[in-house]
């Protein structure tokens, strides 16, 4: 029934989208051992080399306790590498090792077949759209594009 009175559901078929995006990211890291909250810890400290257990868990807007656990993880993975920063000895440093480094190729791999698999039904043209259109939204409501809001939770 299409009733031209009957008010978009675009927010639901947005978080629809969002749920199988996230799925899909899921299933495609976890023979990686990983889980998308431990990627994006990764990535972010791949791309904050030095990065405090304190300021990634301000970056994440989680709490340091949930922080240490997901830090725990990938040290344990051989992933991530905790040293004492020699400016300040109450403070770690996270970096990655090596096997960290290797892993964000995998990542990256992933995250283009998630996108290749969420957004082929669309032509190039209409992929750039709404990608663009996706960056205009997230940004007037605030949202970070490097952080999952899911870390707060």
């Amino acid at each position: 029934m299409n009733d031209a009175r009957r008010p978009q559901r675009a927010g639901f078929l947005l978080s629809q989208l969002g749920a199988f995006a996230s799925a899909r990211f899921a299933e495609l890291i976890k023979p990686e051992g990983l889980t998308p909250a431990s990627a994006g810890v990764l990535r972010i400290i791949a791309r904050q080399p030095g990065l405090s257990q304190r300021a990634l868990a301000d970056r994440l807007g989680a709490v340091p306790s949930r922080v240490v656990v997901l830090v725990d993880t990938l040290e344990r993975a051989g992933l991530v590498a905790r040293t004492r920063d020699p400016e300040d000895r109450r403070h770690h440093r996270l970096d990655l090792t090596d096997d960290g480094r290797q892993m964000l190729g995998a990542l990256r791999a992933a995250a283009t077949r998630q996108n290749a698999d969420v957004l082929g039904p669309l032509d190039p043209a209409e992929q750039e759209a709404f990608s663009a259109l996706l960056v205009k939204l997230a940004a007037a409501h605030g949202l970070d594009p490097e952080v999952h809001r899911g870390y707060r939770a």
